[in-house]
């Protein structure tokens, strides 16, 4: 493979800009600039010059790693330069202009490891959340996922699997043969049973999107209920027009919102009028329902209980005449002087816990809940026969499917929509 090349700090300018080399001429090409490269593992300043006309590019630290124990798996060399546009652009420049080289793609550094084995693609997914992770809770579980948590529970399936598969293919190569004990059919069916029952454990915690993507909080309720005036206040800015007149919120608005570690989407919707002879105003009232459909936490603002499992509010509670709660599980609020605003977050957050996957539990994303999935049924396919052929055959393809959630047997088109959305560097 071709020798790559990429800054993998953050943007210029900076204090300091870490350009990466890695692949096989990654220390030919630092020497080319460096002159001589210090020793492995340990940072030494050199002066980095064009070999064309010897002019100074910039003083760096220059760090050597030599493979297969680095990142990539691959030699790689780290020139810490200043972090300035022009000193980037110029090494970059040089660089590219050295035989061998070229700048690498977005993600092609991790794609490097994967493939040399220093990773698994659960850490390489890992990674990818880690570096989009906006919360405290969406960074906690990518660290668990680059870490290998998912990878080892995934290994702890596998190597059961093999275990039972071993069984099987031991009873159907030497059942014949005297020292070899008959098979234990209704063994092996219980302990896929139990290793099914395992997966499907995992499989009952909320996806890990749920944290990337944040908990859909919708409110609704009638035409001028103090939905947008909540609003802003739950946002904590201006998002929506706040207006006397009903009917003011004539679309859907959408604002994200980070509390206590999690990321929210808050959404602001018309008010639903039972009647309405203006076109715009139907089109809002449906594009409300739908909003409400696809919610995790509906917030309804009205004097009459909402829809099922929506949370209640007492909207306005500071105006007169709206003292009295109506009868039922309702929380007043008011938006104005922020009574009640603490109590509606405390019972957000409460529902919120049953949505989102637990911390110390290893959560799944949407790839690896399919894969995770085909395994169990699999498995529980070959507990509902008799047939040891078939047992064997469906234990098989559950161990296939557990190979294409940690990358083992995976195809290139979807390795390149992974890293596709990595950063340059990475």
């Amino acid at each position: 493979m071709a020798t790559i090349f990429a800054v993998s700090s953050g943007a210029p300018p900076a204090a300091i800009a870490v350009m990466r080399i890695s692949g096989n001429g990654a220390l030919a090409a630092a020497k080319v600039l460096a002159g001589t490269l210090p020793v492995e593992r340990r940072a030494a300043l050199r002066t980095l010059r064009d070999p064309v006309d010897g002019s100074i590019l910039d003083s760096a630290l220059v760090l050597v790693f030599r493979g297969p124990a680095t990142a990539t798996g691959e030699d790689l060399v780290e020139l810490h330069l200043h972090g300035g546009r022009a000193v980037i652009a110029a090494v970059d420049r040089v660089l590219g202009t050295l035989p061998g080289l070229r700048a690498a793609e977005p993600g092609e550094f991790t794609r490097r490891a994967l493939i040399a084995g220093r990773i698994d693609l659960t850490e390489a997914e890992g990674l990818g959340d880690l570096l989009s992770a906006e919360t405290e809770t969406q960074r906690r579980a990518a660290m668990s996922a680059a870490d290998g948590g998912v990878r080892r529970r995934v290994e702890g399936w596998s190597a059961k699997l093999l275990t039972l598969s071993a069984r099987v293919e031991a009873e159907l190569d030497f059942s014949d043969e005297d020292d070899v004990a008959p098979l234990a059919l209704r063994e092996i069916v219980a302990k896929a049973a139990e290793l099914a029952r395992d997966i499907d454990m995992v499989l009952d915690q909320p996806p890990v999107e749920r944290l990337r993507n944040g908990i859909h909080v919708v409110l609704a309720g009638p035409p001028n209920s103090g939905k947008s005036t909540l609003f802003n206040a739950m946002a904590d800015r201006e998002a929506a027009i706040v207006s006397p007149i009903a009917g003011t919120t004539r679309d859907r608005i959408d604002v994200p919102v980070s509390r206590n570690g999690l990321a929210y989407l808050l959404t602001d919707t018309a008010g639903l009028a039972e009647v309405t002879d203006d076109p715009i105003e139907a089109i809002g009232i449906l594009r409300a329902q739908r909003a409400m459909d696809d919610a995790d936490i509906i917030l309804w603002l009205g004097d009459k209980e909402g829809p099922q499992g929506a949370l209640w509010l007492h909207p306005r509670a500071d105006q007169t005449g709206r003292e009295t709660l109506p009868p039922g599980p309702v929380i007043s609020v008011s938006a104005k002087n922020g009574d009640g605003l603490v109590d509606l977050w405390a019972a957000i957050e409460q529902r919120t816990k049953s949505l989102v996957p637990r911390l110390d539990e290893v959560a799944l994303n949407r790839r690896q809940r399919n894969l995770a999935r085909q395994c169990s049924e699999m498995i529980a396919m070959a507990c509902q026969s008799s047939d040891v052929l078939i047992i064997g055959e469906n234990l098989r393809t559950a161990r296939i499917a557990l190979d294409h959630i940690t990358g083992h047997t995976d195809t290139e088109a979807m390795l390149d929509t992974l890293f596709g959305a990595f950063c340059i560097g990475k």
